[in-house]
């Protein structure tokens, strides 16, 4: 008998035993007594007991301890049937004494931010929902992570608390992502099919339509939804009638309120025709732009969950909860929900040997989590907030917690502290230490925890980047390849292996369509010196032909053989550290102290030795020093003498963390260690090396470095195609930055040591870019870090010459004008966006210096083509109408955007509508 059935029967008996009485004064049997009366762990006992509540066969009742009873058995009692969404009470009383209860207060008002930042939204939902007679199709806009799925569910809850929907009306969800790649099947999804319709359709098929008639069906990711499917639909919200593939009439008809979900700007993502459908949009907020007060209530919320699972308090320290929020970034609740059950998880592994409470201080915390003390370090008054609500620490009780949405999709489908506490045990049985347990079942949380939350990472704004030069339907296949090498040569590939391989097919496509041919020699060595590759690159290769009707060549196989061999996964790195240890009191504390001033840099730390000082003490403190400045690229340790030149080895041995020493250190040692670690950003073998014959900034080589001409070469699979878009993409940023012209060579992956001692016997090599790092003394700027903006600001300033200087005008942003140019050809029909690009840049410009604020790469992409569009809805006199509290919006941005706005009809002669302003000022809101 399995053992949620075992407590299920024990619980039952025992129920149908008690009596009116008897369960007034006992009120019900804890977890603690069932796993004791059955010989189950407590933890189990209380996980059995609550699934058992979700499927609705027992009661929880609320206190210290938690209480469960028969559902049947208590309906035995009172004689009245309790509502099936009756899941727990506060006390037993209530339902002895009053029968059947109805919930007293909205769904929405168990939000976090419910009064706050969720308050517009909140009201904006209600109103959709009361709309007579049935509504308003509604789309809810946000990242990933911020919770769509969940306020889709309350708008859900609301309209059946309400009676608007009947307590058994049908709440239907469906991912438009995961048929992407086949529009007929989501079609057949979401319509239904008809039998005969295409091949292998042997009966009819229910859709999504048919199903959610009478209730409400949730489009996530609805963006993905193709034009026909989006033309289909509209026609559906427009007449309430529909016809399921394969029939020609549109006859049946259906009851359904449409909520969707999307992570894009609808107006960039959907068709025009489709969005004026739906009335109604409701932008949730990222993390990041929610007060104070909502993110440590929303922590708060997510350990009571952890807490409520494992049935034990959890006391977290305020220096973490600083670290968890500052540590939040690209997946919003999502990330931080997973970074919570990966500290809890540690915790419960600390103390599995006691019965009190899971602690939880910044010491105990990830690296990775740890940064992000310094991240709201940073930001001063959010800081000081935080700590006007939380002073001191917290302990969250089991008790309390409130589930809002049955099923969420950010709840991992295995209990993790069940895994933790079997492992334990079993590792304890062979013998094996506490320290070495804890080490070993560490790594295996990070493995469950991480593997389940990638599938929710989604840096949407590099995929939109590498999107602009690659079509989407490639970067799908490369997706696809990626999981398929992953599978059969069992190891990750990061994205630098998605962008080169994208980049690499697109190339492929290119020169198939010119007929023209790679050439390769030394075929049979690649394929004798790489046979697992291989082997999978023929696997791809069958993939190609069989998806594109074409034939690939088997030297393109060679190639691939070499992408997949050349690029691994560099892991999620930081910056190399540095440490500089000087004798003396207070030597090398100045020597940083100049650095942090000029560079404003974090990753460099001193260390003072004073001579009465041990070296001893010195080497503990500098090992400790180590482990808190690693980042995963390893230390570089500057010293001046003495005994300080052999730790660097000592404390490698001691960690596991790479480390290399330079002695006879100096200011300018510092600042050159500092600025090509962070500007340049070298890994720890290419910033030894350039440092170790280092001898200041004499005027004499600085005289040499100018008049030598430097060259940056770009790196793919072939020194073709690929590479030479990536050289064109390079040569613009220069060109934007220098008239005096730099050398760009492309070069392949294949003899790349060879060929790039050869350039560099004629000229030095100013930067690498591309896909492999070729660990030279030249910075390496990788294509991730060239589509998020990043890499770009390193070019710059290794053309500048590394000097601080302010952008000129003429130095706009290449990486953001080329995208945006692209993405604008496809959306404008009037405007030539190769004359109203110069315009959109000028206008960001503006708008920066009257706001006062520099705009991130994507914010710029995101004002540009909405302001595009913005202009060209002004051509055709079809301006949007703002439908919004327009007192709601900020007065000084308002004004600060019409200031800006000026520039278009200074340029192009055209005005924008106020109702267009107030969509534009929304942006910053």
């Amino acid at each position: 008998m399995k053992r949620i059935d075992k407590i299920y029967n024990y619980i039952k008996e025992r129920s149908e035993n008690t009596s009116m009485d008897e369960l007034r004064e006992v009120g019900g049997f804890s977890a603690q007594e069932i796993g004791e009366d059955l010989d189950i762990l407590r933890n189990n006992a209380s996980k059995e007991l609550n699934e058992l509540c979700r499927m609705g066969k027992l009661i929880k009742i609320k206190g210290r301890p938690v209480l469960y009873f028969h559902r049947k058995s208590i309906e035995s009692l009172i004689q009245k049937k309790i509502p099936e969404e009756l899941l727990e009470v506060d006390s037993i009383n209530k339902i002895l004494g009053k029968g059947e209860i109805k919930e007293e207060k909205s769904p929405f008002h168990y939000l976090i931010g419910a009064e706050n930042s969720l308050k517009n939204q909140i009201e904006q939902a209600k109103a959709a929902i009361l709309y007579p007679p049935n509504g308003l199709h509604t789309l809810i806009v946000g990242q990933t992570g911020v919770g769509k799925t969940l306020f889709a569910n309350m708008m859900y809850n609301y309209a059946r608390y309400i009676d608007r929907l009947p307590k058994d009306a049908p709440f239907v969800v469906f991912n438009c992502a995961d048929y992407y790649n086949n529009p007929q099947l989501l079609l057949s999804h979401v319509f239904g099919y008809i039998k005969g319709a295409f091949t292998g359709a042997d009966t009819e098929k229910q859709g999504l339509v048919e199903k959610a008639n009478g209730g409400i069906l949730f489009l996530d990711e609805i963006h993905r939804l193709p034009p026909e499917g989006q033309e289909m639909l509209f026609y559906f919200m427009d007449t309430g009638t529909y016809n399921k593939l394969g029939e020609t009439e549109r006859k049946r008809r259906a009851n359904v309120f449409i909520i969707g979900a999307t992570t894009e700007d609808p107006t960039s993502a959907l068709l025009k025709t489709f969005i004026r459908r739906i009335p109604i949009t409701i932008t949730i907020p990222n993390f990041d732009e929610r007060p104070m007060e909502d993110k440590v209530d929303i922590i708060k919320h997510l350990l009571s969950n952890e807490a409520h699972r494992v049935n034990k308090p959890i006391k977290i320290t305020s220096e973490a909860v600083k670290a968890l929020i500052g540590s939040t970034s690209y997946g919003n609740i999502g990330q931080l929900k997973s970074n919570i059950q990966l500290i809890c998880a540690q915790g419960f592994l600390n103390s599995i040997n006691t019965d009190n409470y899971i602690e939880i201080d910044f010491k105990t915390l990830p690296n990775n989590i740890k940064s992000g003390l310094i991240s709201m370090g940073a930001k001063r008054k959010e800081s000081e907030e935080l700590w006007r609500i939380m002073p001191s620490d917290i302990v969250i009780t089991p008790q309390g917690y409130k589930e809002l949405i049955e099923e969420d999709p950010y709840e991992p489908p295995f209990n993790l502290y069940k895994i933790i506490e079997d492992k334990a045990s079993i590792l304890k049985e062979e013998g094996m230490d506490d320290e070495n347990i804890n080490k070993f079942i560490t790594t295996d949380i990070n493995v469950h925890i991480r593997c389940f939350y990638d599938k929710f990472k989604n840096d949407g704004k590099n995929r939109e980047r590498i999107l602009k030069i690659v079509d989407d339907h490639i970067l799908k296949f490369s997706e696809e390849v990626q999981k398929l090498a992953e599978k059969r040569l069992n190891k990750k590939f990061n994205d630098r292996f998605l962008y080169a391989l994208s980049l690499h097919l697109s190339a492929f496509f290119n020169r198939m369509n010119k007929k023209t041919e790679l050439k390769y020699t030394n075929v049979d060595s690649i394929i004798k010196d790489n046979p697992m590759e291989y082997k999978v690159a023929v696997e791809v290769k069958s993939m190609i032909e069989e998806r594109y009707k074409v034939k690939v060549p088997k030297v393109e196989v060679i190639y691939l053989t070499l992408l997949l061999n050349s690029i691994q996964d560099t892991g999620n790195t930081g910056r190399v550290g540095i440490i500089v240890a000087t004798h003396g009191s207070s030597t090398a504390s100045s020597m940083v102290g100049v650095v942090q001033k000029l560079l404003e840099e974090e990753n460099v730390e001193a260390i003072d030795m004073p001579l009465e000082i041990s070296p001893k003490e010195i080497l503990e403190e500098m090992t400790q020093k180590v482990k808190e400045i690693d980042r995963g690229k390893g230390v570089l340790i500057l010293v001046d003498m003495g005994s300080l030149t052999g730790f660097g080895s000592i404390i490698s041995e001691k960690t596991g963390i790479k480390i290399k020493t330079i002695d006879m250190v100096s200011t300018p040692i510092v600042l050159e260690a500092v600025r090509k670690s962070n500007i340049f950003d070298m890994d720890l073998e290419s910033v030894y090396n350039s440092l170790k014959d280092f001898k200041g900034y004499s005027n004499k080589i600085q005289e040499k470095s100018k008049s030598s001409d430097g060259v940056i070469v770009t790196l793919c699979t072939t020194g073709e195609g690929a590479a030479l878009k990536l050289k064109k993409l390079v040569e613009d940023i220069v060109t934007n930055v220098s008239e005096k012209p730099v050398n760009i060579i492309p070069i392949g992956i294949k003899n790349m040591k060879e060929d790039l001692e050869k350039i560099s016997e004629d000229f030095p090599i100013l930067a690498t870019v591309g896909a492999v790092n070729p660990e030279i003394e030249a910075p390496f700027i990788s294509l991730e870090s060239l589509i998020n903006g990043e890499g770009e600001k390193i070019i710059k300033n290794i053309i500048r010459g590394n000097k601080e200087e302010t952008e000129t005008e003429k130095e706009q942003n290449v990486v953001v004008r080329e995208l945006c140019e692209d993405s604008l050809k496809q959306f404008l029909t009037y405007l030539n966006p190769e004359k109203i690009i110069s315009v959109l840049i000028r206008f960001v410009s503006v708008l920066e210096k009257v706001m006062e604020k520099e705009f991130s790469n994507s914010m710029k992409i995101r004002i540009i083509l909405h302001v595009a569009c913005a202009l060209e809805r002004m051509v055709i006199k079809d301006g949007l109408e703002y439908k919004y509290d327009k007192e709601k919006l900020d007065k000084d941005k308002l004004i600060k955007v019409k200031s800006a706005c000026a520039i278009f009809k200074e340029s192009i002669n055209l005005e924008l509508t106020e109702d267009e302003i107030y969509y534009i000022v929304e942006m910053f809101m």
